[in-house]
């Protein structure tokens, strides 16, 4: 399939509309393309007239797989209010009661200002760089329709009403991240190792430094002002992690260190209660490191055995091996939303869907999918959903695990110590309802009104304006480098997410990232953390730029000369 050359109203930048309009119209012929099983004529990375099956390792993954359409992730649904009350500690931001920690509530979610005075917290507002919050569209993961009831994938806009184009102001976006403005090696810096962490706002640097210094305190534990502050700030982070992500009700969001935790977490709780000898895990071949070694613990502490579906020479997960592989003895299902290291978007809905029909709960990585598209775990029907703060521009050492309520209600707790207990005798000690009981000790405070800052700039922005604008600039980055000489694209899956792994023939990817770094352009250089995913392709290792929403066409021009530069042996 040829990337064609889009032609758009340049804005003072350099960058250009995302017409929401021509991406539907090119989505759809994108979704034709599947539907001709157009697979051996070619794809975005560049890989016409490789050989279908031809990766240099014995027993080749088969070269094929069925055609889905790309996932559909809707806006989030109305949040489910029916569910019983907790005596966790959880409850909704504003309420005049006080906590069954003793301290006062805030009341109407004030904050004080630098007077002393409150006033209301603020909402986000959606029009950030004047991107839209709902932009209707066919169901491509790339533009969320409107908010409705209506069934997931249904369009929100009558045939032939296709949406208005929103401006995407990337430079006032950049404006906003202090790190981008720095000098790296006497060059502007060009970060492009968004995969691995994203730089943040000035409004999250704000908003933890304001919370150190003046709301400072402890949560649940006491009765004064700064721990009713302190307290607020804390469950208001959670309330905005469950309308991020459309979760029914915030007692199902347990906030963690990050995703390689929150995995852990449900390995040692939900898998050492339901998963016994025989019993098996089901994984995928393109799975971060985080989503492997955990559940081989889990199988070595429990005699289960870990099954694997493979992916084929695009990255694509071969959907009918992954069907074939469900079972009775099939426990539990663990996947990436998006590949770290190929930008595969999984088929999610789809997935989950055939492992449910076996009654089988599933687990869905979304590191590399929260950041990048709007998610919606009504919709998608996921069991557990985990992502990681700082890739979604916030905070490094926070996260969040989402466990549907009857799941996280019968697992037992994983760590032991304060906040999650009810009461401790020698003789026994009961524990809190949900989330509490996940949450022993004090959290990261200061991670979670750093991470809730995040959530808000990021829906200021605009999910859908934000995955649109990426995925144009991903198709001008594949266009910009294929070209390059002896450059091979790892990972050219026809639903990709802002990652470009490659590697050039006789140049060391270590050798890549240094010559790089040397023109201020920062990208990743190895395994990232996916050996299995990588050695499926023959390989130790790969170059990896990835993209954000404040990346730019002149950044990827600076990327490719510098790798027309780059000496070859």
């Amino acid at each position: 399939m040829s990337i064609p050359k889009l032609d758009a109203p340049a804005l003072p930048g350099g960058e250009e509309f995302a017409d929401t309009a021509l991406i539907a119209r090119l989505a759809n012929e994108l979704y034709s393309g599947f539907q001709r099983s157009a697979i051996g004529g070619g794809s975005l990375g560049g890989t016409e007239g490789r050989p279908a099956a031809d990766n240099g390792l014995a027993g080749a993954y088969p070269a094929e797989t069925r055609q889905f359409a790309p996932p559909v992730h809707p806006a989030s649904q109305t949040a489910r209010r029916d569910s019983p009350a907790t005596d966790s500690g959880g409850h909704a931001p504003g309420s005049t009661e006080t906590y069954p920690f003793g301290e006062p509530r805030c009341a109407g979610g004030s904050r004080p200002n630098a007077a002393g005075q409150t006033a209301p917290a603020p909402e986000a507002s959606g029009t950030k760089g004047g991107a839209t919050d709902s932009v209707a569209s066919p169901g491509y993961y790339f533009i969320q329709r409107a908010e409705s009831v209506a069934p997931p994938g249904s369009p929100s806009f009558p045939p032939g009403s296709p949406p208005s184009p929103a401006r995407f102001d990337v430079e006032s976006i950049r404006r906003d991240f202090p790190a981008l403005a720095q000098l790296v090696n006497g060059q502007p810096l060009v970060w492009l190792d968004n995969a691995a962490t994203t730089h943040k706002p000035q409004s999250v640097l704000d908003a933890t430094s304001r919370f150190y210094g003046r709301d400072n305190s402890n949560i649940h534990r006491g009765a004064h002002t700064l721990a009713a502050r302190a307290t607020d700030l804390f469950e208001e982070g959670r309330e905005k992690v469950r309308r991020f992500i459309g979760a029914g009700d915030t007692k199902e969001i347990v906030f963690v260190r990050g995703t390689t935790e929150a995995i852990n977490l449900v390995a040692q709780t939900y898998g050492r209660k339901n998963i016994g000898p025989g019993d098996e895990i089901l994984l995928t071949t393109m799975e971060h490191h985080a989503n492997i070694v955990p559940w081989q613990m889990l199988a070595e502490q429990t005699g289960a055995a870990i099954r694997v579906a493979p992916i084929n020479d695009r990255g694509e997960l071969i959907v009918e091996q992954f069907a074939a592989l469900l079972g009775s003895r099939t426990k539990i299902v663990a996947l990436a939303h998006v590949g770290n290291s190929l930008g595969t978007i999984n088929p999610a809905g789809e997935l989950i869907s055939l492992a449910h029909a076996y009654g089988i709960p599933v687990l869905l990585d979304g590191a590399q999918s929260a950041p990048h598209m709007p998610i919606n775990v009504q919709a998608l029907d996921a069991d557990f959903f985990t992502f990681s703060g700082h890739k979604v521009f916030g905070p490094t050492g926070i996260g969040v695990l989402y466990g549907k309520a009857k799941l996280l209600e019968e697992m037992p707790p994983w760590q032991g110590g304060g906040n999650m207990i009810r009461d401790v005798t020698f003789a026994k000690t009961s524990y809190q309802g949900i989330p509490a009981k996940f949450e022993a000790g004090t959290p990261d405070i200061a991670g979670v009104v750093g991470l809730g800052a995040a959530i808000d700039y990021l829906e200021s922005v605009g999910l859908p304006g934000i995955a649109a604008y990426e995925h144009k600039l991903l198709e001008y980055a594949t266009a910009a480098l294929a070209p390059i000489k002896g450059l091979r694209f790892i990972g050219t899956a026809l639903a990709k997410a802002s990652v470009l792994s490659f590697v050039i023939d006789g140049v060391p990817t270590e050798r890549i990232g240094k010559h790089l770094d040397q023109s201020g352009i920062a990208i990743r250089a190895g395994h990232h953390c996916a050996q299995p995913s990588l050695r499926r392709f023959g390989l130790e290792s790969t170059a990896r730029p990835s993209l954000a929403f404040y990346n730019t066409r002149g950044e990827v021009d600076a990327l490719e000369k510098a790798l027309r530069q780059i000496p070859r042996n």
